[in-house]
């Protein structure tokens, strides 16, 4: 038996980071995903999907992750069930993530970056054709 989902997407909010009453960090977000066709109208229409992380990636994903951030997330499906206040059983459909692929650097969207750096003038592969002096100590191999 095989259970097991590879997601790309954008996340639609920031995520949300919470610990659980043993100290365990779990982080929940959502995951805007296109759907592979367009309507009639020629929009496209995307499903919105629940992704939990736990432990360090819970943390890391935290840390990281924004919002309209371009995401791959790789996990396994569960379902689970509870009784609301009202005394109905609710079920909810999530994806259980057990590795998170960051697609775009911070700087990419919606995120101002730093200003550039003075430019150097000075080549720094120009060695005028003299050897480079490096022991053997150095070298990896």
């Amino acid at each position: 038996m095989l259970n097991r989902v590879i997601l790309i997407g954008r996340l639609t909010k920031d995520p949300e980071l919470r610990y659980t009453p043993a100290g365990v960090a779990v982080t929940q977000f959502t995951l805007a995903v296109d759907r592979p066709f367009t309507t009639q109208g020629g929009e496209r229409e995307a499903d919105f999907l629940p992704v939990v992380t736990w432990r360090q990636l819970a943390e890391t994903c935290a840390n990281y992750l924004r919002k309209g951030r371009l995401t791959a997330v790789e996990g396994r499906i569960q379902i689970r069930n509870y009784e609301n206040n009202d005394g109905k059983r609710v079920y909810v459909t999530e994806i259980i993530a057990d590795n998170v692929r960051f697609l775009e650097s911070g700087n990419n969207r919606n995120q101002s970056s730093p200003p550039p750096s003075e430019p150097s003038n000075k080549d720094p592969f120009s060695g005028d054709g003299k050897p480079i002096d490096i022991s053997d100590d150095d070298l990896p191999f």
